[in-house]
């Protein structure tokens, strides 16, 4: 069992969950992830980590409420223990070397890239954030990303905060303006990632995507989590979760990671409604 030690809502649909788990802090990288199981009969289920502590022994994961899991998840308080908390597993991002790099972040995702942009900041490299949300309401790690980005752009949807649009617009004006990144990391929706890669191909900016499909071992047994790289086919749990975005076949990802939508959609509501008068 592992103890939640921490919780914090970002907004009204994400929030931040501190797992006291010393093993894997002591073990944790930017860009991997852990699998969780809420209890003995949850699924399993995985989660980028979102930062750690070694010395106090906990992880940070920040989880958007889409599904059953995350519904049942959120239900847990500050001093309660979840089943299962197995990891670091996949592959560290890899920063050595990088000394200019674009940080695009879509969504709950920002909260993937923020470890990240923050690791590349440690190591002296120039960072450009570029965030973007559907609106006011959802943006979450604004004062972390400013305190670590040399560059901050926001974006919403709707125009609420920060500038109206996708975070394509100001990456390829950055971009036509002469910034020369070494690297331009995307980590948000699949779709988000696959128009990134559009943006930053006909410039040959490498780019680097974080791919979370679906997982349910973690160790490469079950297939579940393939993916078509290069023509050939990966694991995103073994081989990634970071892969070169410019082979990436997006639209079979986007087509597999939408086949369980109606059962998960099913699964939610029936675990809204166990949870109707919970406190």
């Amino acid at each position: 069992m592992y103890k939640i030690v921490a919780k914090k809502s970002l907004n009204t649909i994400v929030t931040m969950l501190e797992i006291e788990a010393p093993l894997v802090a002591k073990k944790a990288e930017q860009g991997q992830f852990i699998i969780l199981r809420v209890d003995e009969d949850g699924e399993r289920i995985p989660f980028t980590i979102a930062g750690y502590d070694r010395e106090k022994g906990t992880v940070k994961i920040i989880f958007q409420v889409v599904g059953a899991t995350t519904e049942a998840l959120n239900h847990k308080a500050a001093g309660d223990y979840i089943q299962d908390f197995v990891g670091p597993l996949g592959r560290a991002t890899e920063l050595d070397g990088l000394k200019k790099v674009a940080i695009v972040g879509g969504g709950v995702g920002c909260a993937i890239a923020m470890p990240i942009a923050q690791k590349l900041h440690e190591l002296g490299c120039e960072v450009h954030s570029i965030i973007g949300f559907r609106n006011k309401d959802i943006v979450i790690l604004e004062d972390e990303f400013k305190a670590i980005s040399d560059k901050l752009i926001i974006m919403t949807d709707d125009g609420s905060y920060g500038e109206k649009g996708v975070v394509t617009a100001p990456l390829k004006q950055l971009i036509e303006a002469g910034e020369n990144y070494d690297e331009v990391i995307a980590i948000g929706p699949v779709i988000m990632m696959k128009f990134v890669v559009l943006t930053t191909k006909p410039y040959n900016v490498k780019t680097v995507v974080s791919m979370n499909p679906i997982m349910i071992d973690g160790t490469g047994m079950c297939g579940g989590c393939r993916l078509t790289v290069g023509g050939k086919t990966k694991f995103a749990c073994v081989d990634g979760p970071d892969f070169d975005g410019f082979e990436v076949d997006f639209d079979e990802a986007i087509s597999r990671g939408s086949m369980y939508r109606p059962f998960e959609l099913k699964a939610h509501e029936e675990t809204c409604n166990l949870y109707k008068g919970v406190q």
